[in-house]
């Protein structure tokens, strides 16, 4: 489904469409959906998953490559922990020690921090604007939602510590207050899907009153399941604006039932009028 007149970019509405105008509340992931501060993650994880891999002698540089990243996108949207657990198993396999899940946690944001330091010092003395760091649109996205009265939640895979103080420094944590959610050392207390049931519990509110913005696998797969409208958000984040739908997150968000497919927030007002089915 295309309303080729309605947009200015590229939006994908897909056959499982349909308005909601009795959305309360909306659920945001926080990396690739708002944040770009860490654009390039996946780059150094895999750069690290294979510095330590255990090779075998029927692997080529290709194969072990495109398992190693099949098991770290599959789990992105997940808390980080989750992919080091994924690594873990696969060093076992192959014969070799593993560290603890968390030891390579660990080094893996160490190897992050060196990535993305200079970006949070910017952030942080003024010398690189928020805007830098986030996909294009999206406190116009957020103000547009507010003043519709949804109630905003942001919950990430990223360490909740980490995701309180970059939704700070690029402007954006004054619309969720309370409600920002992110990874913990005990990993069993916290997933995306005990967000969405307990927004939908305390709330008193059906799957139908929710809507999830996200480019993980796990938000628009656990919105699904819970009877949201599931947003994918499948942004080109080494080149925010150029209005590219990233067509690997595409084919995986589509693959879990996305009914909407975006590169950014450009085209926010018609499609929240499109979903709302007014003209605020």
């Amino acid at each position: 489904m295309s309303l080729p007149n309605t947009f200015s970019g590229l939006v994908e509405l897909r056959p499982s469409f349909a308005p909601r105008p009795a959305i309360t509340h909306a659920i945001f992931d926080f990396d690739g959906t708002l944040s770009l501060i860490r654009e390039g993650w996946p780059e150094v994880m895999m750069g690290m998953f294979e510095e330590m891999i255990p090779h075998r002698c029927d692997d080529t540089p290709e194969s072990l490559r495109q398992m190693l990243y099949d098991d770290m996108m599959s789990l992105n949207g997940k808390q980080t922990i989750y992919q080091m657990m994924r690594y873990a198993e696969r060093v076992k396999e192959r014969g070799g020690e593993a560290l603890e899940p968390l030891a390579y946690k660990h080094e893996y944001l160490r190897r992050l921090n060196v990535k993305i330091g200079f970006r949070l010092d910017g952030l942080r003395d003024g010398s690189i604007s928020p805007s830098r760091y986030l996909v294009p649109h999206s406190i116009e996205l957020l103000e547009n939602l507010q003043a519709r009265g949804v109630k905003l939640c942001l919950a990430s895979g990223t360490d909740e510590v980490f995701v309180k103080n970059e939704a700070e420094l690029l402007g954006v944590r004054r619309f969720f207050g309370e409600h920002i959610y992110g990874a913990q050392d005990q990993y069993q207390n916290f997933s995306k899907k005990m967000i969405i049931e307990r927004t939908l519990r305390e709330n008193s509110i059906q799957g139908a009153q929710l809507i999830a913005f996200g480019d993980g696998y796990v938000e628009i797969q656990n919105t699904k399941e819970a009877g949201g409208l599931a947003i994918a958000v499948a942004s080109d984040e080494a080149n925010p604006g150029s209005g590219r739908i990233d067509a690997w997150k595409r084919e995986r968000l589509v693959g879990v039932g996305a009914d909407v497919v975006i590169p950014d927030y450009k085209d926010h007002q018609p499609l929240l009028r499109l979903i709302f089915g007014n003209p605020a």
